[in-house]
């Protein structure tokens, strides 16, 4: 292995040396890097039913910034949120909505919630066997990891068809709390040398009460934690077609692949840090911040501070504000806006008043000193990875878990994007490349 090492450690100059693309020729051919045109823009690659993101209209011609907006399935994601009383917890009735492409009648969807509960289980001797046996700190490996193996209990693994395709999506969507959390709890017992203790799932609870549940020893939860955890998971289950993930699910199943090879697929690019990661860098930067800000009621002090992160003069370098800003959303991101009053309220309810002003007050300068040291006029806003970290530390869920939870809600967009191209076309996704290649 030494060896191997000090090979490629060698040869990494020569790889670069002639893989390396000067950035003219991306501009003398047009070519959009990162499917992106010159504005930032995405490329339109696809078209799609499921969800819609708007971040700006058209008056007279003109693009106009405005407050951002998700939807799914034609309802905007704010409104299915308010339609939920306090006690209702909506990942099921979202979920099918998503799939289905309406919403589900009251019998419709307690035959769902049944089916839900009723899957929410693993094969015989499969936590053991495949969970147990390689546990990590990766939970996203540990968890793409057993998909992959749970193929192999499945008799029509390779039956690429609609129908079948539907069901290994409900069943996974189902498996995926499961999956997070005994993942998590192999890696603390293996490696931490903690105690372990496996919770079966709860038929009649709800993916949020479930995860709460079989992560605690006690198996308790308040209300307030339960319905916050449900938000998160709504929010983060869809976000247009267009991201790293979500496309990775198009391109994947438009190959003919099945459905496991499909979701671990999107897995693999859902656990990059420019994708799936974002909170945890949130969590490292407040943590930094707190250690270097004596008052956070100090605005002056904080700003100061802030402005050495942006200077690259303090924590890592890298000259950004974490949880600021985002690729589509300008002047907000709808996200963000519906989950802090969810946050507001489990930081009362756990006493963390003090870290929501921190939040708030960082909120409130981070986009002054953004605009002011980088001349730019265009807004720049909290998104909702600002805050999905902070909650998840209040909710007592490890940062190892953080991406994973991301995982547990996205796997209901990625499914509904599968079938969707099952349904509406047999060709593959097949991109051009030019080459710029210099004969020998």
């Amino acid at each position: 292995m030494e060896q191997l090492n000090n090979y490629a450690e060698n040869k990494e100059k020569i790889c670069r040396k002639n893989d390396m693309i000067s950035p003219r020729l991306y501009e003398e051919y047009g070519v959009n890097l990162g499917l992106r045109d010159e504005k930032g823009n995405g490329v339109l690659t696809g078209l799609t039913r499921i969800s819609k993101i708007v971040s700006a209209k058209f008056e007279n011609g003109r693009k106009i910034p405005c407050d951002g907006e998700l939807w799914y399935r034609g309802y905007r994601v704010e409104d299915l949120i308010k339609s939920l009383d306090d006690t209702e917890m909506g990942f099921e009735k979202i979920t099918y909505l998503l799939l289905m492409g309406e919403m589900p009648s009251e019998g419709e969807y307690q035959e769902f919630y049944q089916l839900i509960g009723e899957c929410r289980t693993l094969p015989p001797n499969f936590t053991r066997g495949v969970i147990m046996r390689k546990p990590g700190a990766d939970i996203m490996n540990t968890m793409t990891r057993s998909i992959l193996n749970l193929a192999a209990y499945d008799e029509r693994a390779m039956d690429t068809s609609v129908t079948n395709s539907l069901r290994q999506c409900i069943q996974l969507i189902s498996q995926f709390p499961l999956l997070a959390v005994y993942g998590y709890n192999a890696y603390n017992y293996y490696v931490n040398e903690s105690s372990m203790i496996i919770h079966n799932p709860e038929p009649s609870l709800s993916a949020a009460e479930n995860i709460l549940r079989m992560l605690r020893p006690d198996k308790k939860y308040t209300q307030v934690e339960a319905k916050v955890l449900d938000t998160a998971l709504l929010l983060h289950m869809e976000h247009g077609g267009g991201n790293n993930s979500t496309f990775t699910t198009r391109v994947v199943t438009s190959s003919g692949s099945d459905t496991y090879s499909t979701i671990a697929a999107a897995m693999s690019s859902l656990k990059g840090p420019k994708h799936g990661g974002a909170n945890i860098k949130v969590m490292e930067m407040m943590a930094d911040i707190r250690a270097h800000v004596k008052d956070y009621a100090d605005k002056e002090e904080l700003s100061a501070y802030l402005a050495k992160i942006l200077d690259g003069e303090a924590f890592d370098g890298k000259k950004l504000i974490y949880g600021m800003g985002h690729a589509v959303y300008t002047l907000s991101d709808p996200r963000e806006r519906v989950f802090k009053q969810y946050v507001e309220r489990l930081a009362e309810e756990k006493g963390r008043q003090q870290d929501m002003m921190l939040y708030q007050n960082v909120e409130d300068l981070a986009p002054l000193l953004i605009g002011s040291k980088r001349n730019r006029n265009k807004n720049v806003s909290p998104n909702v990875d600002f805050y999905s970290g902070f909650v998840y530390e209040m909710l007592g869920i490890p940062q190892e878990l953080y991406t994973a939870m991301f995982a547990v809600a996205r796997i209901v967009g990625w499914s509904a994007h599968r079938i969707e191209e099952l349904i509406c076309t047999d060709k593959i996704i097949r991109p051009a490349y030019m080459s710029v290649m210099e004969k020998r």
